[in-house]
């Protein structure tokens, strides 16, 4: 490990940032300083620039994925190397802002019925059911199923907060069927081995898989069950307020976005052409 990597993995820890933010910006900048051959201390703000055309132009990246870049550089220029003049106006491109795809209860049935591997289907099953990120799926301890309370303890969400959200009784069900068959020690869902969890990239593969045999036509990840999940909730009647808490939001302009995306409310909405009554036929009036 170079001497950089070790200073700007001990000043992110120092801030708290999380284990999955850590490495994500450590890859970046090792992708930069692989770029051109050299190290971050040796380049400038026009090798910075030049790389970031390079992402756009040549690597074609989604723009979130862009952003990912951006954000590791300017953390290290600002902060670990004190050179915020490398970075200073270089601004991110204007955020995309796209619907979220969402299941219908029976394409959730449908989906779930195509996870051939148990514990992956309990797991996706947990996502939706309680609103979770994947990330916040695979991180479930045994301990934190509050069966007293009916309540899961959300640990280390995004932006290290935690939070409790709802425990269905039919999913305790479920888990107490599947502690019985799997015996999880720490991890509720764990990989090979008990002391680890299983990956992100596992329970991707597993969607990609199920949609194929579910025969779906929609792009499904583990977090489109946290979509549909608010979705839902929000169709049943559920209060916006309550929603923004169980899903962990910080503002709730951004829970609102499911009023744009549910069946229910859009479908009961009448056009104003409704209301103007039939139009008189021109064959008619002859």
């Amino acid at each position: 490990m170079t001497p950089l990597r070790k200073r700007m993995i001990e000043e992110m820890e120092l801030r708290n940032f999380a284990p999955y933010t850590v490495k994500l910006y450590v890859d970046n900048v090792a992708r930069f300083a692989k770029h051109f051959g050299k190290s971050p201390e040796l380049l400038d703000h026009e090798h910075v620039r030049e790389y970031l055309v390079y992402l756009v132009q040549e690597k074609k990246l989604a723009w979130g994925t862009y952003n990912q870049a951006l954000a590791a550089l300017r953390y290290l220029y600002r902060w670990v190397l004190k050179r915020g003049e490398v970075v200073a106006d270089i601004r991110g491109p204007k955020r995309e802002r796209h619907l979220p795809i969402v299941l219908s209860a029976e394409e959730v049935s449908r989906f779930f019925s195509a996870v051939v591997s148990y514990k992956h289907r309990m797991a996706l099953m947990t996502a939706y059911s309680a609103g979770l990120r994947i990330s916040e799926v695979v991180k479930l301890q045994v301990k934190d199923i509050d069966s007293e309370r009916m309540l899961i303890h959300v640990r280390e969400g995004k932006r290290n907060k935690d939070r409790y959200t709802l425990l269905s009784p039919v999913l305790l069900g479920m888990l107490r069927h599947y502690y019985w068959a799997v015996r999880p020690v720490s991890y509720l869902f764990p990989g090979r081995s008990l002391d680890k969890p299983i990956s992100d990239s596992q329970v991707q593969r597993v969607c990609r898989e199920a949609q194929g045999i579910a025969g779906i036509n929609k792009q499904i990840s583990p977090h489109t069950f946290r979509h549909s999940f608010a979705t839902h909730l929000l169709e049943a009647g559920t209060d916006l307020r309550v929603i923004q808490a169980l899903l962990g939001h910080s503002s709730p302009q951004t829970t609102a976005l499911y009023t744009r995306v549910s069946k229910k409310l859009i479908g009961s909405t009448r056009s104003p052409l409704d209301l103007l009554g039939k139009p008189a036929n021109d064959a008619e009036e002859k």
